[in-house]
């Protein structure tokens, strides 16, 4: 018998130990994988990329039932072990109501102040470096980033300058990355494969080494790998979860809590939810609003490479972002998104990427002179857009774009001020460039499933993030969201674990 239970080890479960470790309870993190191997092939490009070395085998089903493989991480430290570390606190704006090209986001039933000295206490938990106030749409705090902004390498300080000359408003990236030296190592550390890849090297600002590692240094917590949580059970009330139910080893276990946390991700969480199904809660448990698993958002995302005439020698490119087109402006009647540099890509990135090379170039050559950017447009919630699970339980994303419009405008505007700024459009290259959305395979920004809200009819959790049908289930990921904003949804789901964490050793725990 556990105080909690948190199921899930990424941005949110391992926050959630964190803020909660020092309370004296019993605590048990369930993942169901386990540690990413150190191994050369963590900084290999063709294993990551194209044979998709670390990514579920598992298949999911699209909503015309094809099947395709997600590019999902089970391991501890979730998803943060792959991502780019960037980590923005939702503008002030984001927590209103936004009328876009594709209809209105929705106003949150809290504000930026409620989340904004967890934002802080999050930027320093996970080793944020920026610049605070360049970034023209940043919310203000009188307190700088925790650590210096990262240095833009050469050519990336000139695409930067050239920018700005253009009239942009080019500004420094908040990327998590630790350089305190490791005990005993005093070696300086370069970065150079870390946007999408393991750091093997252990710098990156990631869950399982911000927080997790951090929570597991009190005796009161555990961690249970490779195990996977097949249902949640309530007691005959139907008001709290009184079992969960686990495989491990291929050995089904019942494990029991005080208290549940369930952090395995936005998809995966309504899914389980979904899965929970009893005669008492036939649609599922926690869904009395039949909300458990619409309103999924992941963002309109796309990865544009530009091919310069100029040679691209750099390690480490993920140092700006451009905000100029984040709000109506510009002459833009609603917003169209934000803009960010991506690590540098090599030739069996950009092979993946790009099925045939330019007429005349080498892949090798592409890589030589691209320059790599990703753009983000809000989605907007719709709540046919949703996670479902069919009888032999795999999941199902039924999803529609939307708000493509203002993507597709924010793209155009990227295109036009990268050709007027720099030697882009030259003979040489004619102005090359290639792009490519994200699809449902690609799930890094995925959201909204079991939505925050004060009304028990139209939403999943209460504004802590308490399951409102279920006295002692909080669901702490990216599933609270509302609206997703147009910027990487990491920092706010660690501002809320911290928050929720808070709220729930000072006021529940401690009634």
């Amino acid at each position: 018998m556990y105080d909690i239970i948190i199921i899930g080890s990424g941005a949110g479960g391992a926050t959630m130990a964190y803020a909660l470790a020092d309370s004296g309870k019993k605590i048990l993190i369930v993942e169901r994988g386990g540690y990413v191997p150190v191994e050369k092939e963590n900084w290999d490009s063709t294993e990551v990329f194209q044979k998709d070395r670390y990514t579920t085998t598992d298949l999911w089903l699209d909503k015309h039932g094809k099947e395709f493989r997600p590019g999902m991480h089970y391991n501890v430290g979730g998803n943060t072990k792959f991502y780019g570390a960037a980590l923005f606190r939702l503008r002030e704006e984001d927590f209103k109501e936004i009328r876009h090209y594709g209809g209105t986001s929705p106003a949150w039933p809290i504000g930026y102040e409620d989340l904004k000295d967890h934002y802080l206490e999050a930027e320093k938990l996970f080793y944020v470096h920026g610049k605070r106030g360049s970034d023209p749409t940043e919310p203000y705090d009188s307190e700088p980033y925790p650590y210096e902004a990262l240095p833009h390498e050469p050519r990336i300080q000139e695409i930067f300058d050239e920018l700005k000359q253009y009239g942009l408003k080019p500004f420094e990236l908040p990327i998590g990355v630790n350089f305190t030296p490791h005990p005993f190592i005093n070696a300086p550390y370069t970065l150079d494969r870390f946007d999408g890849f393991p750091d093997a090297a252990e710098r990156k600002g990631d869950a399982h080494l911000c927080s997790l590692s951090k929570a597991l240094e009190h005796p009161n917590v555990e961690l249970m790998i490779n195990t996977k949580v097949l249902k949640l059970v309530t007691d005959e009330d139907g008001k709290r979860i009184s079992e969960i139910i686990v495989e491990k080893d291929g050995e089904t276990q019942t494990l029991k809590a005080g208290y549940v946390v369930l952090s395995a991700g936005a998809i995966n969480s309504a899914a389980l939810l979904l899965q929970s199904r009893s005669e008492k809660f036939p649609d599922g448990l926690a869904n009395s609003s039949d909300q458990v698993g619409r309103n999924y958002m992941f963002h309109q995302n796309s990865a544009l490479v530009a091919l310069y005439t100029e040679p691209n020698y750099t390690k480490f490119g993920k140092t700006f972002g451009i905000n100029d087109f984040y709000h109506a402006a510009r002459g833009y009647e609603f917003p169209l998104g934000h803009i960010q540099m991506l690590g540098k890509s090599d030739e069996h990135q950009i092979k993946a990427d790009s099925p045939v090379p330019a007429p005349g170039f080498t892949f090798e050559l592409m890589a030589k002179h691209a320059v790599d950017f990703w753009l983000t447009s809000e989605d907007l919630p719709d709540p046919e857009n949703r996670v479902t699970v069919e009888e032999n339980g795999q999941i199902r994303i039924s999803y529609t774009p939307n708000n493509t419009e203002g993507h597709k405008l924010l793209k155009e505007e990227l295109i036009k001020a990268l050709k007027a700024s720099g030697k882009f459009d030259s003979f040489f290259f004619k102005g090359i460039y290639f792009s490519k959305g994200m699809d449902i395979g690609s799930p890094a920004h995925q959201n909204g499933t079991t939505r925050m809200g004060t009304d028990p009819r139209t939403s999943v959790v209460d504004p802590y993030c308490k399951a409102h049908d279920l006295d002692n289930l909080y669901i702490v990921d990216g599933g609270f969201f509302v609206s997703s904003g147009a910027v990487n949804p990491a920092l706010t789901i660690i501002a809320m674990a911290l928050r929720v964490g808070k709220h729930i050793k000072n006021n529940v725990l401690a009634s």
